[in-house]
């Protein structure tokens, strides 16, 4: 009978490291096929509904009377069409079904055993998954951003009408833009982490990021004051070309605000729902 000797001691599996979490979950990321096709085509669809409204404006530039078409110009009206209102409802609506797929997924497959089994430290992996996601969303807003801005003003440029990025307020509609991305991608993630089903997650992301914020008023105080909280008012509030005189003004500070405490908060939310919840 063989014993074992008490002078030798046991070897301990290291723990894994953040750095090796972080890379773990890029690779997972990535390693789908449809996380490469979902930022192709949502991009192209977010870019194709800017320029399309700029390119409606190119075609019939001339439809319009000579004093239209001077003022335009000097009101700097091709900033309107950098990023429209449209654009950033596809926008909200492709991130936070990634930002959702990313965890629910997980779970619809059982893969999520396995991933707790192999990293105990849920929170761990969780804050990973996170960081992964909101780079990935970032770099992606920024892409759309910045595309969205060179083939509108490209068009526009056409007719003598387009602005450079360096032009006063321009750079600030693409930032806000191209931060819609992650902002909404980790409210995805916040809710699928709560609800852990796809089709609900997804429909929980459309009521909270679009739904809500067209139902709350800017006409009353309290209403307003709710409003001014969503990410979608925060983005009007950052893009304020063409909008109108509003009852209850706020500052693009208070914007910015917005953009990160949701950010921080559906990260924190990602966070502990792993945690305190069995898998």
């Amino acid at each position: 009978m063989t014993t074992l000797d008490p002078r030798v001691a046991p070897v301990l599996e290291p723990r894994a490291r953040f750095r090796d979490l972080v890379a773990s979950e890029w690779l997972k990321l990535w390693s789908l096929r449809s996380t490469g096709w979902s930022l192709l085509l949502s991009a192209l669809a977010v870019v194709a509904f800017n320029a399309g409204t700029a390119w409606d404006h190119y075609r019939y530039w001339f439809q319009y009377d000579a004093q239209s078409r001077a003022d335009f110009v000097r009101n700097d009206m091709a900033l309107w069409f950098v990023f429209t209102g449209n654009a950033s409802m596809v926008l909200i609506l492709c991130t936070a079904a990634m930002g959702a797929m990313t965890v629910v997924g997980e779970y619809g497959s059982g893969m999520i055993r396995t991933t707790f089994a192999a990293v105990p430290a849920r929170g761990s992996l969780m804050a990973a998954k996170v960081l992964v996601v909101a780079a990935t969303q970032t770099a992606f807003g920024a892409v759309v951003g910045a595309g969205s801005f060179w083939s509108t003003q490209a068009l526009l440029d056409l007719r003598g009408a387009g602005l450079s990025l360096t032009h006063p307020g321009a750079l600030r509609i693409v930032v806000a833009s191209a931060l819609l991305a992650p902002v909404c991608a980790l409210v995805g993630m916040a809710l699928g982490a709560l609800l852990r089903q796809s089709a609900i997650s997804i429909v929980g992301s459309v009521v909270v990021l679009l739904l809500l914020p067209a139902v709350l008023s800017d006409r009353r105080h309290l209403t307003a004051v709710l409003a001014h909280a969503t990410p979608y008012h925060a983005w009007q509030q950052l893009v304020p070309v063409g909008s109108p005189e509003e009852p209850y003004p706020w500052t693009a500070g208070g914007a910015w605000l917005v953009y990160g405490l949701w950010a921080l908060g559906a990260a924190v939310v990602t966070v502990l729902a792993v945690r305190r919840r069995d898998q």
